[in-house]
């Protein structure tokens, strides 16, 4: 293909994050509030720190947030219309005021009863979404509208993804116009519903993108660069005080660090220089959050107080391998799982899982194809690859890192009558708990096809595969989601 002109790959970058951002904000105002995967819960929290109310323990939702429960939830994620005659009723905003204020009256003590339990969350996602809808407020923002503005802000978030994969695979990559403008493709119409929610995992991806980034650009580095190790230090502590399930990302990130340092043995003082400024941009964030937690819930992670109100318990080390994952149709329930999720999302609709099973093979299959692969090419050690290699082996390793962490979640504990995980299905398979590695992934992902349409000796292959895994997102997407845009519970039909 003809190489295209910086300004034409910049207008097209651009281009694809508009597209990011449009996509999102047609699927977010289309699915109504709130959603299974524990939206109320995100929403409680972002409320309260709208208002500068840390929790401090496993806290009871807020008075406002029962009222936002009262009014504006869809009984469409948790039951079916056969359940009210064949057809849901109208929306509580509906109706008239007498009524509204009998269900609030009716309703609202009953949220207030209940404990939030991601109270113990990690603050950053909450603190960025509380100021955005305190943002709102100051445009005369209310209610329904507010909810929505407040979804809103992953718009952002997608467009930006798009545009710091594409700096990611141009910083690796410099001379390959390919791999950028394929990752930013990927990322653009990528049907994770996390974006379409109000949740932490909307913000991982950012995060840990901008910490590779730095990454990538820090291991390509002559000399230990100082202010490269404190951007990466800062978003690795970003990363990691989104999600508590991003933790394993900063050990892959201080391996990294670790490992360059030592390769500057001639230079060894100012590598140490950068390696300490990384570890004291890291480690100070992270090490209030730690205080505030073992100060406010009893542990570093704040995760005790949740596990014991979930009532999981540990098992002994030695139950851990009657595990059914050890086996190769647990494996396979797992891989498959949790790597559709992590493509297509999590949410029900009408207490289905909406999903395609094709769309769901061509995840699992895909994907466990690309890793193989990957692995293969890097082995090979190749010499076009030479200064590469390590970001491509970064990038496998933090995505395996975060699957690896979750097959040590599910066989660590005893689920008892939780419902996910069960004993029956004792799987973390929350495909948006790698959503932190997205850019890794898709990093990988157009890297393999490149290296096959390169083997091929068919440059022009590598743009089909790219276009037609594209093409097969959008259209799997708008059939999946399609049923939400009926809904009367949407942004369309907000008062």
């Amino acid at each position: 293909m003809a190489e295209l002109s910086r300004d034409k790959t910049r207008w097209i970058v651009t281009g694809l994050c508009a597209l990011a951002g449009i996509r999102v904000f047609v699927f977010a105002a289309a699915f109504p509030f709130f959603n299974n995967v524990d939206e109320q819960a995100h929403v409680d929290l972002v409320v309260k720190y709208a208002h500068a109310q840390w929790p401090r323990g496993i806290e009871n939702y807020s008075n406002e947030s029962a009222r936002y429960f009262t009014l504006y939830s869809s009984p469409e994620y948790f039951l079916k219309p056969d359940q009210f005659g064949g057809q849901y009723p109208s929306p509580n905003w509906t109706l008239s005021p007498n009524k509204r204020q009998q269900a609030l009256d009716a309703e609202v003590p009953i949220w207030e009863s209940r404990p939030n339990h991601e109270s113990g969350e990690p603050p950053l996602y909450y603190t960025i979404a509380g100021a955005w809808m305190n943002l709102g407020r100051i445009f005369g923002l209310r209610e329904l509208s507010l909810l929505y503005w407040t979804r809103f802000l992953n718009i952002i978030f997608a467009a930006a993804l798009v545009w710091i994969g594409f700096a990611t695979a141009r910083s690796t990559f410099p001379d390959n116009q390919f791999l950028p403008i394929g990752i930013a493709a990927l990322l653009a119409i990528w049907p994770q519903s996390a974006f379409y929610s109000i949740q932490a995992d909307a913000l991982s991806p950012i995060c840990f993108a901008i910490a590779f980034l730095g990454l990538a650009r820090f291991l390509k580095e002559d000399r230990p660069n100082v202010l490269i190790a404190l951007w990466i230090g800062l978003a690795t502590a970003a990363t990691c005080l989104v999600k508590t399930a991003n933790l394993p990302l900063l050990f892959v990130v201080a391996f990294a660090m670790i490992a360059k340092t030592l390769r500057w043995r001639k230079e060894i003082g100012q590598a140490l220089l950068a390696l300490g400024a990384f570890v004291l941009a890291a480690a100070i964030p992270i090490g209030i959050w730690f205080v505030h937690n073992l100060r406010h819930f009893g542990d570093l992670t704040a995760t005790t107080a949740k596990i014991e109100m979930l009532q999981w318990t540990q098992k002994t080390f030695s139950d851990w391998w009657s595990h059914p994952i050890f086996s190769l149709d647990g494996l396979g329930e797992f891989w498959s799982g949790l790597i559709a999720s992590f493509w297509r999302g999590e949410f029900v609709w009408h207490l289905q899982r909406m999903a395609s099973s094709p769309a769901d093979a061509f995840y699992a299959i895909s994907s466990a194809v690309v890793i193989v692969a990957a692995i293969l090419f890097l082995l090979r050690r190749s010499a076009e690859l030479k200064d590469r290699q390590l970001t491509l082996w970064l990038a496998l390793l933090s995505f395996l890192s975060i699957v690896a962490f979750l097959i040590l979640l599910s066989i660590e504990f005893d689920f008892g009558n939780s419902p996910y995980p069960s004993r029956e299905h004792p799987y973390f398979t929350s495909g948006r708990l790698l959503d932190a590695a997205a850019v890794p992934f898709f990093l990988i992902f157009v890297f393999v096809v490149d290296r096959f349409s390169n083997w091929m000796k068919r440059e022009w292959l590598g743009w089909v595969l790219v276009g037609a895994t594209a093409l097969f997102l959008s259209i799997s997407q708008i059939q999946i989601n399609a049923p939400a845009f009926s809904s009367r519970y949407n942004f369309f039909h907000r008062p």
